[in-house]
């Protein structure tokens, strides 16, 4: 008679309880934080980061903020769904933050030197992400170069040459870039309606309907297709899929051109709806494309799960505006989530314990 496999065994649920284990613990350690520097309303403020829009008393303002969070969910979204694909070819796509920067300057460049349309916009930054993805990826297939080393160098060429260009559309008297609000209002996306869900909030956009249906074709592609399956075979062993007559130099490449894709595409989704501006006097590469990898390893490198994730990330930070800021820091937020991604490393070792605790109690069981 077959035995009956342990459910802890299974993959998916242990990488959930993995996820699980992260959050817990950075919620902890952020709790203890704001014990230390005021133990007489860490409860409320711990309390406060996580409810985030459930905060405001008001319905109007629960549904703008909420409107909030997830319009800065979907680049996210859009950032993991970059690395995971990456990842799961074999690939590490450190180099999110630069396509993602690259994506961002062509759309904004577009949009407020040129006026070009939306579609125009979105459909050049996903190409510029696509474009400087791909040369990571040919110099990996051609010259064996780390994706990581040329995905860094590329983080801060692209964000230098981005404060050079979006110079020209800057305010005259500041370093950010023209509001498309007022300057390129062909340029924003489409609402179709979206904003009215949230009390129209005005920047809530078709981004977050498309995060999600890239997420679902994302795992369409990778699980159901041909194309998927030899992209990953290239990833597992690039040697025996060369043997089996993959082209595996081509698989590298296109791999980190619709990882670099999918990047580009995160900047135009948030950019494009006119919710932030660029400062043509940043000195460091976006956030986003590394907060993607904390979203895709908490998700359990799913698509599907990318996307829960990515709403949590974002729902924590923005959760850190709701405490008292005259006692307590925003930035605690922000510690919990550095906690969540730097535990995300060790998802893999928490499994190897897991799965060890489990042959031990099999084996007493046994006897």
């Amino acid at each position: 008679m077959k035995s009956k496999k342990n459910l802890l065994r299974n993959d998916a649920i242990q990488a959930i309880l993995c996820s699980l284990v992260c959050v817990l613990i950075g919620v902890i350690v952020g709790y203890l934080v704001l014990l230390a520097i005021d133990p007489s309303g860490a409860g409320q403020a711990i309390t406060a980061i996580l409810k985030n829009w459930l905060n405001s008393s008001m319905t109007n303002l629960r549904l703008k903020n909420l409107g909030m969070t997830l319009v800065n969910t979907a680049p996210l979204i859009l950032c993991s769904l970059s690395v995971l694909f990456a990842y799961k070819v074999g690939l590490f796509n450190i180099g999110a933050s630069g396509q993602y920067t690259a994506g961002m300057t062509i759309a904004l460049y577009a949009a407020l030197a040129w006026h070009l349309n939306w579609v125009i916009c979105l459909v050049l930054a996903v190409l510029a992400g696509a474009i400087i993805g791909a040369i990571s990826g040919a110099l990996k297939a051609y010259r064996n170069v780390s994706e990581v080393i040329s995905g860094i160098m590329l983080n801060w060429i692209v964000l230098y040459i981005a404060n050079m260009v979006l110079s020209n559309v800057k305010e005259p008297t500041s370093t950010y870039t023209l509001k498309l609000t007022q300057n390129a209002q062909n340029s924003l996306l489409p609402t179709l309606g979206i904003e009215k869900l949230f009390n129209n909030f005005q920047y809530a956009s078709i981004a977050i309907p498309l995060a999600i249906l890239v997420a679902i074709l994302i795992w369409i592609l990778l699980e159901k297709t041909k194309l998927g399956y030899e992209l990953k075979a290239t990833g597992l062993n690039k040697n025996a899929a060369k043997y089996a007559g993959m082209k595996e130099n081509r698989n590298i490449i296109l791999t980190m051109m619709i990882s670099g894709a999918l990047a580009g595409l995160a900047a135009a989704c948030l950019y494009l709806t006119g919710i932030t501006q660029w400062s043509t006097g940043t000195t460091s590469v976006p956030a986003m494309g590394f907060n993607g990898i904390a979203a895709a390893f908490l998700g359990g490198l799913s698509p599907i799960g990318s996307i829960i994730s990515s709403y949590f990330i974002q729902h924590i930070t923005l959760g850190g505006t709701s405490i008292n800021l005259s006692v307590y820091p925003s930035q605690v937020a922000d510690l919990m989530s550095a906690i969540i991604i730097y535990l995300c490393g060790f998802v893999a070792f928490f499994k190897l314990m897991l799965n060890k605790w489990l042959d031990k109690k099999e084996a007493k069981g046994g006897k």
